[in-house]
This record gives C-alpha cells, sequence and structure tokens, in this order.
C-alpha cells in the first residue's frame, strides 16, 4: 500500500482557524471534505521547509509564526497510508487567496466539528476541542 507523508497548517487569526474545502476528486471519501491546507513532504525537505513551500503554491500565504509540531496523525485510508504532522501557524490577516481549494472558512473552536472533514484531519479537530476546553 502507498505511505504518503503530509504536513499541515492549523492557520490562527485571532480566536478563527482557517478552513479549507478540497475539490471533487475520484476518491469519494475525500472529495469534497474539509481539511487544514497542507500537502506531501518532497525528498529533502525538513517538515517545516515543506509547510512553507504548501502554504505558498496553495495560498500565496506566509504565516507569522509557526509552532513546534502540535499532533502526528496516522491514517488509513482505503488506498493509501497518510502521515500527517500538524502545525499551529498564525496570520496577521484573513485575506488569504485559495489556489486549490473551493472554499474555506473562518471558524471558532466552538464551531469548528460543524464542517464534513477528511478523516485523517478529524483527531486535529477533536485534539484542538479538547485544548479548548482546558484554556
Amino acid at each position: 500500500m502507498k505511505k504518503i507523508e503530509v504536513v499541515a497548517a492549523i492557520i490562527y487569526f485571532e480566536n478563527e482557524i482557517f478552513c479549507v474545502q478540497r475539490p471533487e476528486n475520484k476518491l469519494s471519501y475525500i472529495s469534497k471534505k474539509f481539511e487544514f491546507p497542507g500537502g506531501k513532504i518532497e525528498k529533502g525537505e525538513s517538515k517545516l521547509e515543506a509547510l512553507k513551500r504548501e502554504l505558498i503554491e496553495e495560498l500565496n500565504f506566509i504565516p507569522t509564526k509557526i509552532e513546534d509540531l502540535f499532533l502526528t496523525v496516522a491514517h488509513q485510508y482505503p488506498d493509501f497510508e497518510l502521515t500527517m504532522h500538524s502545525f499551529k501557524c498564525y496570520s496577521e490577516t484573513k485575506n488569504i487567496h485559495l489556489n486549490e481549494h473551493i472554499t474555506s472558512e473562518w471558524l471558532t473552536i466552538e464551531n469548528i466539528n460543524k464542517l464534513d472533514w477528511a478523516e485523517a484531519d478529524i483527531p486535529i479537530v477533536n485534539r484542538l476541542i479538547e485544548n479548548g476546553k482546558s484554556i
């Protein structure tokens, strides 16, 4: 089975988190699902280098700050195995341009689970909600 290693950005502006929706895909289990922006780590790249590159490619976005690793998720989809490393990032604006996704939403922790998330992103959403309860 194919193994893919990716990075994902949990982008904050004030008390809201940036959520993006994937375009239609032949793989129904990820088609039009919401996710945190990011993508594949290329050979020779560090996780942070990949994250910065992907954010520029997907959103023309450079975060003002990137924190240490938030959560790594290993998820088995029907056609591939995914390892996703997520990082909290911060923005000084809500004006982020979508180059690949079909829509986006800025949501508070209280509303973040209202979206139809890709399965691999759900553990990140759940950890964010848990952490939000302890603040």
